[in-house]
């Protein structure tokens, strides 16, 4: 009988486990993406970077000249990130989050998701320099 008990709670258990394994992968982060041409100004990077962000709904921060700090609120999920730039390249790298499943690797997948379009977003602006 309680063989049977822990077979019926091990059952759920295991498809849990497995449905939360396959909403993580590893944390994305985008490492020293060129400019391309370099850019005419640091401030012309950073209000690229700005625009790209705050359209996609994240707040951009400035924190000190070629760093910026990306913040995405969404529903009970928080994403944060370091964005640091110069007039050749930019990176986006993890900084915190909340509600993300983060265990030091991996996180939940939209988090990657959210990234792709936010480097795909800051690539656009850069674009228009």
């Amino acid at each position: 009988m309680i063989r049977n008990a822990v077979k019926k709670c091990a059952v759920p258990s295991l498809v849990v486990f497995l449905l939360l394994a396959c909403t993580a992968a590893p944390v994305m982060n985008v490492e020293k993406a060129p400019i391309a041409p370099p850019a005419a100004s640091l401030a012309d990077v950073q209000k690229a970077i700005t625009k790209a962000g705050v359209g996609l709904g994240w707040q951009m921060t400035s924190v000190a000249p070629g760093k910026m700090v990306g913040t995405l609120n969404i529903r009970d999920h928080r994403a944060v990130v370091d964005i640091t730039y110069d007039t050749k390249t930019f990176s986006i790298k993890y900084k915190d989050s909340t509600n993300l499943n983060y265990d030091g690797t991996n996180i939940h997948r939209n988090y990657n998701g959210w990234i792709t379009n936010l480097d795909k977003a800051i690539r656009t602006q850069l674009q228009t320099l």
